[in-house]
């Protein structure tokens, strides 16, 4: 029995959800399991493959997935740092510094995700992480345990990276699991603005051109995105798609949050 790794990030469009109610729609695969939209990594460590590769462009976020896996012990005497002197002050001090030790970076990271108004990121045209302080009180979950996803993280290759030489590394025996930010031809929806490069309808018609060209060479692909015609009809000739439906905790007002669907595409499933 593998041991329980709980995701240490929240990050908007997670798929905890998706990997806890669904985990039949991820396939065990003979090479590697690749993910190029990492975000909090959620099926990564609900899985927990012998190999994988982890990518994303927020390279901010690499950094701290690279700086856990090598250099746990003192990235957590960083993080605990940081967190014991939790504050409003103490997080826009934190928030305003450049560290030059990347373990001390990688906390300032997390503990940032972790305090910051709904666990978004957000940069603005300088580059500059700029969510205001939430609402909660510590840093510290229940649930962190840095050692055990420091050993989950050593069976993956992690790069900053876009999606597209990512995926076509992929060879046949390799799973691709793929949750970009969600876009549509004529709506850029909520998950755009976490974003400081926005993911654009181009992005996604790229994607799926990619993502054809990986599914021709034996690549096993499951595809997670916004349940809209427009999104459909890039991957209709090619994967089986489906409607999975999920809570709506995104949204910015209580009232606006509810039941929505998302569509997951695959050859697999």
């Amino acid at each position: 029995m593998k041991e329980i790794v709980v995701p240490f990030l929240k990050w908007a469009g997670g798929k905890r959800w998706l990997a806890s109610s669904h985990r039949e729609l991820f396939s065990e695969c003979s090479g590697r399991h690749i993910e190029p939209f990492a975000g909090s990594a959620a099926v990564f460590f609900a899985t927990q493959p012998d190999k994988a590769i982890l990518a994303d462009m927020n390279s901010r976020l690499i950094e701290a997935y690279i700086a856990i896996r090598d250099t746990p012990v003192e990235f957590e005497s960083y993080f605990h740092e940081f967190a014991r002197k939790h504050s409003k002050d103490h997080y826009y001090a934190v928030r305003s510094k450049k560290f030059r030790v990347e373990a001390k970076r990688a906390a300032q990271f997390v503990y940032l995700n972790r305090v910051c108004f709904n666990g978004i990121y957000r940069e603005n045209l300088r580059g500059e992480f700029n969510v205001p302080i939430g609402s909660k009180q510590t840093a510290v979950l229940d649930t962190d345990d840095f050692a055990k996803i420091s050993r989950c993280l050593r069976n993956a290759e992690l790069r900053c990276s876009d999606f597209e030489p990512i995926i076509d590394d992929a060879v046949r025996g390799d799973f691709v699991y793929v949750d970009p930010p969600y876009t549509t031809k004529h709506n850029l929806n909520g998950f755009v603005k976490y974003n400081q490069k926005i993911f654009s309808w181009e992005d996604q018609v790229r994607l799926s051109k990619v993502l054809k060209s990986a599914a021709k060479r034996g690549v096993t692909i499951l595809v997670s995105n916004a349940d809209h015609a427009e999104v459909r009809d890039l991957y209709r000739d090619f994967l089986e798609i489906k409607s999975v439906e999920r809570s709506n905790v995104i949204a910015s007002r209580s009232c606006h949050r509810g039941k929505t669907t998302e569509m997951v595409a695959g050859n697999d499933l």
